[in-house]
């Protein structure tokens, strides 16, 4: 409910709402029950986050499509200062800046480069509007012509009930990239949102699942993509930086021990990422043998 009632104070108001839910009877009656007239509600066929996208995408009358997750709140210029940017007729999709709200105080241990582990931005991604590969899901939009050129978000990727697999929203980007001419995707901060982080996100538990999940998920895309190595080139510049500028300024700058916590965390979200993405790739050589 705080997340639609964003919606309603935009600067710039969405022509419509949608709310795509699962195929689950009890879900579907209880947001019935709690949703204003004014929200227009979708379910899906089946499950997951990619499937919901897909269903409210199908079911969108605009022009530019964005999405923002049930958990997040957005600021009040958010969609005015995606909007502005779709001036340019060359811009395909506008995405901005996730803030976390943390239920709580930030752990100290809890390093600003691994904030996509709760699905916020991350230090590493550009601090001024800029040209990128992909957005991230909690606050992104695309242009309907988009999906009707490209298709819709991969069914088979993005999360599904408790499981924490992703990338669905990278594959779209790179996938669209692919098919349309000189696209241009833009990153722009000033359009914000701030999404909710729960108590139960912030254990180091979570972070090994989240982290083991992200390497997996890049293993499946990797193995979709053509050329697979110029496909991760944002990924090997992030570890890159990660390893040479946010470990070492650590070690040898002058910080609280805060920070030098973060450095063993910083390494085995790392160690998890690598882990899954081994997995995931060994169970997708098994698969291509057997058949």
């Amino acid at each position: 409910m705080d997340c639609i009632g964003s919606l309603t104070r935009q600067t710039l108001r969405p022509a419509e709402t949608i709310l795509a839910l699962d195929r689950n009877e009890a879900l579907v009656r209880f947001y019935k029950d709690q949703m204003p007239a004014y929200v227009k509600i979708v379910v899906s066929d089946g499950y997951g986050l990619s499937r919901a996208r897909n269903t409210g995408i199908k079911n969108a009358s605009g022009d530019v499509i964005a999405f923002i997750d049930d958990d997040a709140i957005a600021d009040e210029q958010w969609l005015e200062n995606l909007v502005v940017n779709y001036d340019d007729a060359s811009v395909s999709g506008v995405g901005g800046l996730i803030t976390p709200l943390w239920k709580g105080k930030q752990p100290i241990w809890f390093p600003e480069e691994l904030f996509w582990i709760v699905g916020c931005s991350y230090k590493g991604l550009p601090e001024e509007k800029s040209v990128v590969r992909n957005l991230i899901g909690c606050n992104m939009s695309f242009r309907k012509s988009v999906f009707e050129k490209v298709g819709y978000f991969h069914e088979g990727m993005g999360r599904v009930g408790k499981k924490l697999s992703g990338h669905e929203d990278t594959e779209f980007s790179v996938r669209a990239a692919r098919k349309i001419a000189e696209i241009k995707i833009v990153y722009d901060p000033s359009a914000k949102v701030y999404h909710r982080v729960p108590r139960s996100r912030t254990d180091l538990k979570y972070v090994a699942r989240r982290s083991y999940a992200e390497g997996f998920s890049k293993a499946i895309f990797s193995s979709q993509e053509a050329n697979a190595g110029k496909a991760l080139n944002v990924e090997k510049n992030y570890l890159r930086n990660l390893l040479s500028a946010s470990v070492t300024d650590r070690l040898f700058g002058n910080h609280d021990s805060g920070s030098i916590l973060q450095i063993p965390v910083l390494l085995f979200s790392t160690a998890m990422v690598l882990i899954g993405y081994i997995v995931s790739k060994c169970m997708c050589t098994q698969e291509q043998s057997s058949s």
